[in-house]
């Protein structure tokens, strides 16, 4: 039976900080709320590399702060997944590399020169953590507008190869993908390149949405739990705390845990990721998805603790919707 971790999309949200539900009010640097959020999960998945590259003194700091065997899943810097950027958020000594005539550009507009630094140093920035047996996976989240092609699977190998020793898992936004006979072709192209599957769990039912395939394509299984908020989901001037705000109840948990136990059967790990990212939602969903597994969670007294200040104390299951 694989190991479960269960965290969620980032610790340092603003919500969650300010609802004052999840952290305790001696948690009020930095420091100590990686290091409480580190006894009640074991894993969770670092959302700040996708806006601007982390640094090796950054990642030591991470090592330092958390327990033997805690695991952080990197989210790639945004212009290595086709999202645009500004020069403003890259390195300043950087900034005078980035296109002159443009306020946003992406990585095809950017000089070989700039793209091999950004390269350069975001490995570099990561080898504190996996020196330190830390580092997960790498995760390369495409939006909705990158359909199947073929210079897209060549910039996914490109990427595996700059990024040397680590792992990518890959999030695919656009469904077709996974639909018809292209879904096999897909995740046999992603197993054979020893690249990891992102599943997902969102909504259903819009043109934009991925369907909750559970598969693992390598030893590390890896689902993202978005919520299911079919009015924000595609509306455009929803914010992320918008888009992925939700609650998620007891039979849409429910609904998992066989995906999630046969997923225990293909892979040497799990990791569950909750991306609902309003007020205390992440917190709150991932300990209720680990009391119906009843595993994936951290230190015993560590959890009880917050499901008393979450309100999950006599009904670690259903919740607020």
């Amino acid at each position: 039976m694989a190991d479960t971790y269960i965290g969620t999309c980032s610790w340092t949200d603003r919500g969650l900080i300010q609802a004052g539900t999840f952290y305790p009010a001696w948690a009020r640097t930095t420091e100590a709320r990686l290091r409480f959020y580190a006894s009640v999960f074991p894993t969770v998945e670092v959302d700040s590399t996708y806006y601007a590259l982390p640094s090796p003194a950054t990642s030591r700091l991470w090592v330092e702060r958390t327990p033997e065997g805690f695991i952080f899943h990197i989210k790639a810097f945004r212009l290595f997944t086709y999202h645009w950027t500004e020069p403003a958020a890259l390195p300043r000594d950087l900034q005078g590399l980035a296109p002159r005539d443009k306020g946003r550009f992406y990585l095809r507009d950017a000089p070989w020169e700039l793209r091999e630094e950004l390269l350069r140093r975001f490995v570099e920035a990561l080898l504190p953590l996996e020196s330190a047996g830390k580092l997960g996976l790498v995760l390369f989240q495409f939006p909705p507008w990158v359909a199947p092609r073929r210079d897209v699977l060549d910039h996914i190998l490109a990427m595996q190869e700059a990024l040397g020793q680590y792992r990518l898992a890959v999030e695919f936004r656009n469904r077709a993908w996974l639909e018809g006979d292209r879904r096999e072709r897909t995740l046999s192209w992603l197993a054979g390149h020893r690249l990891a599957y992102v599943c997902v769990d969102e909504p259903q039912g819009l043109s934009s949405s991925v369907p909750p395939v559970a598969r693992a394509t390598t030893d590390i299984a890896y689902v993202r739990f978005h919520g299911r908020n079919k009015a924000t989901w595609e509306a455009r001037a929803a914010t992320s705390a918008e888009r992925f705000d939700w609650y998620y109840s007891a039979q849409e948990l429910q609904e998992w845990v066989p995906r999630i136990r046969a997923l225990q059967e293909e892979a040497r790990q799990v990791h569950l990721l909750f991306n609902t990212n309003n007020r205390d939602q992440g917190p709150h969903n991932a300990i209720r998805l680990g009391r119906l597994l009843g595993e994936g969670l951290g230190r015993e007294d560590a959890v009880r603790s917050v499901e008393r200040s979450l309100g999950l104390a006599a009904d670690p299951v259903e919740g607020p919707r």
